[in-house]
């Protein structure tokens, strides 16, 4: 079962984060939350995401557009994995004599 938070919730469980910071980073849309009837709503994931961002920029002092930009990067790394997890999990179902020829032909490839 999913799990939502209040903002006030989100706040108090992050160390680094304040409303402030909150609200700059929906602004800029690197955390965008589930909309509620009575408001935004944050998932696990999107708490670990906006811990994620305080580190970022607590640790590299990171600008909006740089930030930005490295969440994007973390969001198409995080949809490659997963897309690599179904490949996987496809090969794994087909037959030995396939599996090895594809793995052959991959090796092959990469050099």
């Amino acid at each position: 079962m999913t799990r939502f938070y209040s903002e006030t919730e989100v706040v108090a469980r992050i160390d680094d984060l304040t409303p402030g910071r909150l609200h700059g980073f929906l602004r800029s849309r690197v955390v965008v939350p589930v909309e509620a009837s009575d408001g935004a709503r944050y998932r696990d994931a999107d708490l670990a995401r906006l811990q994620l961002l305080c580190h970022l920029i607590d640790c590299y002092d990171l600008r909006d557009d740089a930030l930005s930009l490295v969440m994007s990067l973390v969001d198409q790394l995080n949809t490659a994995r997963g897309d690599m997890r179904a490949v996987m999990q496809v090969l794994a179902e087909q037959p030995d004599e396939l599996r090895q020829r594809l793995h052959a032909d991959i090796r092959a490839r990469r050099g």
